[in-house]
C-alpha cells in the first residue's frame, strides 16, 4: 500500500489501534476513499456449538471493512445502523474477503454495502451499514 495517501494513513492508524481486528488476523488488502477490502483466515476457535463458524465472525469482518471505509476521509464516523444477511455457512479453514463500497457520502451520514466472499468466490454474507459522521478527526 502507498502510505502517502491520507486515507491509507488514517486506516493504517485505525488498524494499528484495533486490537480485536488484529486478534482476528484481519489484513488490509485495498483502501481508497470510501472503500476498503480486507481479508482473514478462519481458525478453529471461531466455531460455534453447531459445528460452523459463529455468525459474529462474519459480522465483525464486515464491521471492520465498514469502519475502515467510512472513516477513510479522517472524519470520525461511528455505526448508526447495521444489518447482515447470512447466505452460506462459513467453515474452519475458509479465507474470507470483505469489500466495503460507499453508496452515499453525506455531510452527517454515510451508507455502505459490504459483501463477504469465501475463497471459492461464493458470497457468504451481505452487510449494510449507516454511519454517523462526527466533527472530530482520527488524525489531528
Amino acid at each position: 500500500m502507498d502510505t502517502n495517501n491520507s486515507y491509507e494513513v488514517v486506516v493504517n492508524k485505525m488498524m494499528k489501534d484495533d486490537l480485536f481486528s488484529q486478534w482476528l488476523g484481519i489484513q488490509l488488502l485495498e483502501i481508497k476513499e470510501g472503500y476498503s477490502k480486507i481479508t482473514m483466515h478462519v481458525r478453529p476457535e471461531m466455531i460455534n456449538g453447531l459445528g460452523i463458524v459463529h455468525g459474529g465472525i462474519a459480522f465483525t469482518l464486515a464491521d471492520s471493512a465498514f469502519a475502515f471505509a467510512c472513516n477513510s476521509r479522517n472524519q470520525l464516523s461511528v455505526a448508526l445502523d447495521t444489518s447482515i444477511q447470512f447466505l452460506k455457512p462459513v467453515h474452519v479453514g475458509d479465507t474470507l474477503v470483505a469489500e466495503a463500497t460507499e453508496l452515499h457520502n453525506g455531510k452527517s451520514t454515510g451508507l455502505y454495502l459490504i459483501q463477504i466472499f469465501n475463497q471459492h468466490q461464493h458470497m457468504i454474507a451481505l452487510f449494510k451499514g449507516t454511519c454517523f459522521r462526527t466533527s472530530k478527526k482520527i488524525i489531528p
